[in-house]
């Protein structure tokens, strides 16, 4: 990414030159004006790759960030999947003591007609 960065800001700075120069001669220029270009060339790819290295960084804050927010968001529905599988389980439960008690509310109430049925035919 920094290299890509510092190839498109060099070809950009080629292209603005190329767009500028015209078809006359070359003007000798001064020897301190060709030192003060010099040194802000150099000043200017100083900043590029200072602000190069501050675009990667943000890149891998964002990164980190995003890692962070699906961990987050993995841990909230692992928490509520356990939740669901607590309910279910207690429901499970319930409904086994349900049915335990129709079972049984079931063999009394048969054993209850059976003996109804035995005392009517014991009666002539």
């Amino acid at each position: 990414m920094k290299k890509t960065l510092v190839l498109a800001s060099l070809l950009a700075a080629v292209a603005l030159a190329a767009c500028g120069k015209k078809a006359e001669a070359p003007v000798a220029t001064p020897a301190p004006v060709a030192e003060a270009a010099k040194e802000m060339a150099s000043t200017a790819a100083g900043a590029a790759t200072g602000a190069a290295s501050a675009a990667a960084g943000a890149a891998d804050a964002a990164k980190g960030a995003a890692s962070a927010a699906v961990g987050a968001a993995a841990g909230a529905a692992m928490d509520a999947a356990k939740g669901a599988m607590a309910s279910g389980a207690g429901a499970a439960d319930a409904a086994k003591a349900a049915g335990t008690a129709a079972v049984g509310a079931a063999g009394d109430a048969a054993k209850a007609t059976m003996g109804a049925a035995a005392d009517a035919v014991k009666k002539p």
